[in-house]
């Protein structure tokens, strides 16, 4: 076969590649669809669960095969998505309502998962079957061919009300997410009621019914005047708090005990708020705190907040508003499939969008419904007219030689072959027209039929399908009709499905917090050599000075209110303020300077430990591996910046020693090939902490900077050097930008 090369722009290609992917991502896999509210996996594990007969009033099925079936039938892309669809419509804490009934342990709102889809069981709920699929056997929905064109699914479900306002939605696709808050059943079938009553119905009109999102964690919604501006454009931001009850403790304490917790806090960020709290009690935010507990239960959430008796309790409660996710943001993108592309939807757009579908859905309904009363109505009035006849049908029947020469007769009047007992038997045969139905079910009809009651139960049903086509055609016909079915429906849905709202809405003012200046005062810092940082209190260092020197491998005093500084390696300078660190007993073990500031032991050594207040007061003295030197003013270093670079280095280089220039007068090199050079501090010329600085001793190609010693006036230095004892005051005293002396030892 000839080959054929079509040459085109790789680039061509790669977009249109992507942006194939990117809609398929899109629309069959993140995106809601505005009609029914589901996504794909939502839908598909729906319509698996009702084909496979897990109703409400059944019993459970195991997970698993529900999942498999899914897999199998229409979701060919995991396992785990399907499940983790299939556990989120369960739980009545993400979902204003669920939609699958799960029985086992489904997770709960402190974040613990799901157990296995082998352990748990699971039925879809009752207003599922009723409000999504309970119409789908009179051809309401299209059907597609699944992904192997073996079996067939909606391509979506009727939805009696708008899921996708009741239940909202989260979905991350390419390029776009979608965020919708869950909202409260009742108030948006009102809604829904309003505007099939006056299309022209304004965003402000419909939020007299829909008064805002209701979380199924409760909460307050505290700015209440945005809602009209987020629910017209479909974005915006809904902040919420979690609801505060103060109560009496023990001895005169105050509890504040949260009973309501933020929607985004779910989950994980439960933990998160417990351990935030206990931060601000570690960081001196706040010394009000004497105990936290986490007591929630199936009941619900109670996190108890024990405080002191003198607590300002209207300021601690803002300050948990302030620094903890007691408030938070709900970002809101109503972002959802409509007419078969993605759409950032207004209430307006979604309830029209919703009532579009289901006038759509009622009239192929009823369509369906009429053609079936019809045909019901063909062959009752051909078997009540049959049974008028009866004597003349048994006769035509007794004499036919088959069935199709009986039927022949029925329909056409034909009597050909037909054995007749009387002539005018014949004369009337001949004058039947029975329609096609009618003769086939006048050949099927049972005798017991021609009992009187039976004759009159079939006139009584015939007169309700004649009372059904009526009132079906007058559906079709009139629009106002429809309206009042739906309606009627919206109405037993309410009273059966909906409940209280949970959420507060409503306009709160910002809360202010007043934080309380620590009163200054001197403490020793205290660093040990696995990086473990505390500060004391002075007198406590005074009682331990032995043990603490002894201990740990940095130790100064600095003000509560400053800030300490780390040197390292890469020549970087970290910072931190001494109130994140821990202030208590000596024998307390500190905290990982890691965890308080931007300095990472992995990837770089700290060099050298201070404040920043001795570092206002002297100059500091930087050596390089590559025997680079300079002497920088310590002001340089008084930056409110968590990180900022201290000095800069040429390639492979890094900074061996920093020291603060205090009493030194001379500086020793030693190399790691054993040249030592000693030379006068002054020789080093003060520098920007931006410059490079100049060089100190001459190095040999493969040599470098090991170490750096100090000496003062008068004063005798000795160092171990490869085993042995050195005094470094011993050593001549040369220049800056020599080779040294060899120490051979």
């Amino acid at each position: 076969m000839e080959e054929k090369i079509i040459k085109t722009e790789y680039s061509e290609v790669m977009q249109k590649s992507f942006i194939d992917y990117a809609m398929s991502v899109i629309i069959a896999r993140a995106l809601p669809d505005a009609r029914d509210g589901l996504k794909p996996v939502q839908r598909r594990t729906l319509y698996d669960m009702h084909e496979l007969g897990i109703r409400y009033d059944r019993p459970y099925r195991k997970s698993a095969r529900i999942v498999g079936d899914t897999m199998g039938k229409y979701h060919p892309h995991g396992d785990s998505s399907i499940y983790e669809a299939l556990v989120v419509m369960t739980q009545d804490f993400k979902k204003g309502l669920p939609l699958v009934d799960g029985h086992g342990n489904f997770g709960n709102i402190e974040g613990d998962g799901a157990a296995a889809m082998r352990y748990t069981e699971a039925r879809l709920e009752r207003v599922t079957q009723e409000a999504f699929l309970s119409d789908l056997d009179k051809d309401v929905v299209d059907f597609m061919p699944n992904f192997d064109e073996t079996e067939k699914e909606p391509t979506v479900l009727p939805a009696k009300f708008p899921n996708l306002l009741v239940n909202g939605s989260e979905g991350i696709a390419v390029g776009m997410t979608t965020s919708i808050p869950p909202h409260n059943l009742g108030e948006v079938i009102d809604a829904v009621k309003a505007y099939m009553k006056d299309e022209s119905i304004s965003t402000e009109g419909l939020m007299k019914y829909v008064k805002g999102p209701d979380f199924p964690t409760g909460g307050i919604v505290i700015n209440k005047d945005d809602l009209t501006e987020i629910y017209a454009t479909g974005t915006g931001k809904i902040k919420v708090r979690g609801k505060v009850d103060i109560e009496k403790g023990k001895a005169g304490k105050t509890n504040v005990v949260i009973s309501e917790i933020p929607y985004p806090m779910i989950g994980a960020n439960i933990g998160k708020f417990l351990t935030d709290v206990a931060a601000l009690a570690e960081t001196k935010k706040t010394q009000d705190i004497v105990d936290i507990t986490n007591q929630s239960s199936k009941e619900g959430i109670r996190i108890v907040i024990e405080l002191k008796k003198d607590a300002d309790v209207n300021n601690f409660v803002n300050m948990l508003y302030k620094k903890t996710r007691l408030e938070d943001t709900f970002g809101v993108n109503m972002l959802a499939i409509a007419d078969g592309k993605p759409e950032t939807m207004s209430l307006k757009q979604i309830i029209k969008c919703n009532v579009d579908f289901q006038f759509e859905v009622a009239t192929r309904k009823y369509k369906t419904m009429l053609e079936k009363e019809l045909e019901k109505k063909e062959i009752q009035e051909g078997l009540i007219k049959a049974c008028n006849v009866i004597d003349l049908v048994i006769e035509i029947l007794r004499g036919s030689k088959d069935r199709a020469m009986a039927k022949a007769c029925l329909v056409e009047g034909k009597t050909d072959g037909i054995k007749f007992k009387f002539k005018e038997s014949k004369i009337m045969a001949s004058q039947l027209a029975f329609t096609e139905k009618q003769a086939n079910a006048i050949l099927e009809m049972r005798l017991y039929k021609l009992i009187g009651l039976e004759l009159e139960a079939l006139i009584n049903e015939h007169e309700d399908t004649m009372a059904n086509i009526y009132r079906y055609e007058d559906i079709l016909s009139r629009r106002d009709s429809m309206a009042q079915v739906i309606m009627n429906e919206l109405d037993e849905i309410k009273h059966s499905f909906s409940r209280p709202r949970k959420t507060v809405i409503e306009n709160v003012a910002e809360a202010v917090y007043e934080e309380k200046k620590a009163e200054e005062m001197e403490v020793v810092f205290l660093m040990d050599r696995f990086g473990y940082a505390k500060t004391i209190d002075m007198a406590v260092y005074e009682r331990n000075k032995d043990a603490a020197d002894a201990e740990n491998k940095f130790v100064f005093t600095c003000k509560n209110t400053g800030r300490i500084c780390i040197f390292t390696n890469t020549g970087q300078l970290h910072t931190v303020k001494v109130m994140d660190l821990p202030f208590g007993k000596f024998r307390d073990k500190g905290i990982p300077i890691d965890n308080v500031s931007n300095y990472n032991s992995e990837k770089e050594t700290m060099i050298f430990v201070t404040s920043q207040t001795s570092l206002n007061l002297y100059r500091v003295i930087f050596v390089t591996k590559q025997s680079m030197l300079k002497v920088v003013d310590g002001g340089e270093f008084d930056v409110a910046k968590r990180t900022v670079a201290a000095t800069k280095l040429q390639e492979q280089d890094e900074v061996v020693s920093v020291v603060v220039m205090n009493e030194q007068k001379n500086i020793v090199l030693q190399s790691a090939e054993g040249y030592f050079l000693k030379f006068s501090i002054d020789e080093i010329p003060e520098k920007k902490k931006g410059a490079i600085g100049v060089r100190g001793m001459k190095l040999g190609a493969k040599d470098y900077v090991e170490n750096v010693y100090y000496t003062g006036a008068g004063q005798e230095v000795s160092i171990e050097y490869r085993d042995k004892h050195m005094e470094l005051s011993k050593l001549k005293l040369g220049k800056r930008d020599t080779k040294g002396t060899k120490v051979r030892v």
